[in-house]
């Protein structure tokens, strides 16, 4: 079975390619098209903007990705009227309905889209486009649940250079626990088995990324704030004077029983001590970006081992693009090390933390019993939970 996976809940235009047989599962191709450079002015997404750019990106990276899986043939053909489906996205219907008169149908068996959580306009575009496609080449199509791919990106195990992937044993790891932690989620998800999920956790205001975000554009450190801020971050440990500068955050619900999280506090606290200062000098930028990532490590890992210890799990699984930053699993896997914890830690390999399509994919093809469902049923759900 092939699977064409599309991801367009955020500001990335994804679409992977995947080959299943068995317990093995290959990715052929695996495309991103980021929107870092539309979004920098504003210091975070703009959802008319991003929507805009997924209609002009989706039809480039099909191509893309059915060329680099090597299922790209050209062939003239009628049109397929999908005009209809795409009445709202006029710009992605031109590109798609010339990229159908040119291009055989390929050798897929089923669409896999996202269609939430995520930006309504961005949701619906990829949705849509998806809805065509299906139309257009006579495929079944199913939706799948963003937060639920960022969970299962960590089972794509790489076993060699030529991107084949397989299945991580399942006996071995469930129950776990995951934590999802995005510029949208933060989330602490108690999953039992494959569909089964329980969110026992989460923000109930800004979200870790969305902090990183806003805490970069206090400290004029540009966009995304994650890796800005990272980055930043770094400087004080390759400088000694530079590491003698002190500053203190607060870790806001660190010591409260649930497994709940607050940012927005650690956002405003950095605002008011920016605003004290007379001039913001490279020492204390780099001071209050270490600390900032240091509080925002703490109650992430603080929350989840202590989720992970009360329901007695066999893994912690990280997930989403915060997850990316090297100082978090860093001190991740610290802390299980010397605690002597049991349990097993799993991360997604860099290009599957941030959004991507080979999530869309493993997703599909783990959940075998979802049944494809009908093109005019399928629809964006921007708000959808586990």
């Amino acid at each position: 079975m092939k699977i064409l996976a599309i991801e367009t809940s955020c500001d990335d235009t994804c679409i992977a390619v995947a080959q299943c047989q068995g317990s093995n599962f290959e990715l052929l191709s695996n495309i991103v098209s980021s929107q870092i450079e539309v979004h920098k002015e504003f210091g975070g997404v703009y959802p008319s903007l991003a929507r805009r750019e997924h209609q002009k990106n989706l039809t480039t990276v099909l191509e893309q990705a059915l060329k680099k899986a090597k299922l790209l043939k050209k062939e003239k053909s009628k049109s397929f009227r999908i005009q209809e489906i795409l009445s709202r996205e006029e710009i992605l219907s031109k590109l798609l309905d010339s990229f159908l008169k040119n291009y055989k149908k390929p050798d897929i068996d089923l669409i896999a889209v996202t269609k939430g959580p995520g930006l309504d306009p961005c949701l619906w575009t990829g949705v849509n486009f998806a809805k065509a496609l299906s139309f257009a080449w006579n495929l079944p199509i199913i939706g799948i649940n963003h937060i639920e791919a960022h969970i299962l990106a960590s089972f794509l195990e790489k076993t060699g250079s030529n991107n084949k992937l397989s299945i991580i044993n399942q006996s071995k790891i469930f129950p776990a626990i995951s934590l999802i932690v995005s510029g949208g989620h933060t989330q602490i998800i108690l999953m039992k088995k494959f569909g089964n999920y329980e969110i026992v956790g989460e923000t109930r205001d800004d979200a870790a990324g969305e902090a990183f975000d806003k805490i970069a554009r206090i400290l004029g450190l540009g966009y995304p704030g994650g890796p800005a801020i990272q980055k930043e971050a770094e400087k004080i440990c390759r400088n000694i004077e530079m590491s003698k500068y002190r500053v203190k955050l607060p870790r806001p619900m660190l010591y409260t029983k649930d497994y709940d999280f607050s940012f927005s506090g650690l956002k405003t606290a950095v605002l008011y001590d920016a605003k004290k200062r007379k001039k913001q000098t490279q020492s204390y930028i780099s001071a209050m970006a270490k600390e900032a990532q240091q509080a925002i490590i703490d109650i992430l890992i603080k929350k989840t081992i202590k989720a992970a210890k009360d329901y007695k799990v066999k893994t912690i699984i990280l997930g989403g693009g915060v997850s990316a930053n090297k100082e978090l699993q860093k001190q991740f896997k610290e802390k299980i090390k010397k605690e002597n914890l049991d349990f097993e830690f799993q991360i997604p390999k860099i290009k599957f933390c941030g959004d991507n399509a080979a999530m869309i994919a493993i997703t599909a093809y783990l959940k075998k019993n979802l049944k494809p469902v009908k093109i005019n049923t399928l629809a964006a759900e921007p708000n959808i939970r586990l």
